[in-house]
């Protein structure tokens, strides 16, 4: 089986349980993650987000609209104008 097959295959209650053990860094029986299970395992649970749920409920998401619609801060994606400024004393 293929990592993209086994994302397929995933289900909620498997996100749930990898999501759970990614958050407290240890299985339901008790035994830690290794570093590479987490990395491993939150590789899944983004994919899976990816294929499976809507862009503002995955994990990582950050909202940044206000309650009146209007966003917080400036849009991160948008060009950003820079001034140089130099000294001209010679």
């Amino acid at each position: 089986m293929t990592y993209e097959e086994l994302i397929q295959a995933m289900t909620p209650d498997m996100h749930q349980s990898l999501t759970r053990a990614v958050e407290l860094g240890k299985w339901p029986d008790g035994r830690r993650l290794t570093q590479e299970q987490k990395d491993i395992c939150l590789r899944a649970v983004i994919a899976y987000d990816h294929d499976n749920k809507p862009e503002e409920e995955r994990v990582g998401y950050i909202s940044r609209a206000k309650k009146d619609g209007s966003q917080h801060g400036k849009d991160p994606l948008q060009p950003d104008t820079i001034k140089i400024l130099t000294d001209d004393k010679n």
